[in-house]
């Protein structure tokens, strides 16, 4: 642990998915524990303000309004101006992108930490070699960045706990006109990567008969490009279609109210494990040691088969099976 002033203020440049946004948390919680009373402000795409206020280590959400994939050069020089008067003691770039160094560049903080990466030498000026034996998950890596020099071990992961605001969620019922009087089971059946992500949403919809079967109901978590999904597995008063009807903290409060949650390798699958719920995580194209749920309450289905993991989009072998031979009744058992 390096000598930190109470006043240490350290600005990280978070990253662009949700899924990736709350397992910075676990870095958030590290540089509390092992500095002293830091001030951490996160430069962020303007979608994940509110998912930043609940995280309690988070000082500020400083919003960058540039498109994904853009450069926005400009708007990036007139956001780092803009930030010298904090006068940071430190950056903490998670991206591995050129782009997304700058700001920090641009706002003169003196130690810029993050990975060699894509000609960032001199803009990045506390470069770390990235071993990706041993920081294998995207969260070892984000967690290693606040800590002291390369890693020849994969560092301890504190587990993301986003805020509940009870107020909030009982608005939340109000408004979508939802009750809790029986048992909740929430379904997250998109995954924005691609096809090979997804749970056959036929299957969730199997799943979700039986579970209304057996006294329980069913909410629908997406977003509207995934209200097509949720309205393929409604049909029950009990089987509830919130797919763009709720924002992304709606969502957190509402899954508290979950007694499970069944879910692809998705951004929501770690909103869920943040927000306290059971997990029970469908994998395909993608591996669960690379980025799994981040809660002792997750039961991981996955089988291993010997195209897998394969990281593509769709099915390379036209099949999907890695999805496919996970039949819904064995999900049910996990649940019951």
């Amino acid at each position: 642990m390096s000598d930190t002033s109470p006043s240490e203020r350290i600005l990280v440049i978070g990253p662009a998915w949700v899924g990736d946004m709350v397992m910075a948390q676990s870095l958030f919680m590290t540089l509390v524990q092992q500095r002293n009373n830091p001030v951490i402000d996160v430069v962020a795409p303007k979608w994940s303000l509110p998912l930043l206020a609940r995280m309690p280590e988070v000082h500020e959400g400083i919003p960058l309004s540039v498109q994904h994939r853009e450069l926005g050069l400009g708007k990036r020089r007139a956001l780092g101006h803009a930030l010298r008067v904090h006068r940071y003691d430190q950056a903490i770039v998670l991206p591995r992108s050129f782009k997304a160094a700058l700001v920090p560049w641009f706002a003169r903080i003196l130690r810029r930490t993050g990975y060699r990466g894509e000609m960032r030498y001199g803009i990045i000026n506390d470069s770390r070699r990235l071993d990706k034996r041993v920081l294998y998950r995207t969260v070892q890596r984000f967690v290693a960045l606040g800590q002291e020099g390369d890693k020849d071990i994969a560092p301890a992961i504190p587990q993301p706990h986003l805020a509940i605001d009870s107020q909030h969620r009982q608005a939340c019922l109000d408004k979508l006109g939802l009750n809790t009087d029986k048992p909740i089971i929430a379904m997250m059946p998109g995954a924005e990567y691609g096809p090979a992500k997804r749970w056959p949403t036929a299957y969730y919809a199997e799943l979700a008969h039986w579970l209304v079967e057996r006294g329980k109901q069913v909410w629908v978590f997406g977003s509207h490009k995934e209200a097509s999904l949720g309205d393929a597995i409604a049909g029950s008063d009990d089987i509830v279609n919130l797919c763009g009807k709720t924002e992304l903290v709606d969502v957190v409060d509402l899954l508290s109210l979950c007694e499970q949650a069944v879910t692809n390798d998705s951004g929501l699958m770690h909103v869920a494990a943040a927000s306290g719920t059971r997990v029970i995580a469908i994998y395909g194209s993608s591996d669960p040691n690379y980025t799994p749920p981040l809660t002792d309450k997750a039961q991981i289905v996955y089988l291993n088969l010997d195209c897998s993991p394969c990281f593509k989009r769709d099915c390379p072998m036209g099949h999907t099976n890695c999805l496919n031979d996970i039949k819904p009744e064995s999900i049910l058992a996990r649940i019951e």
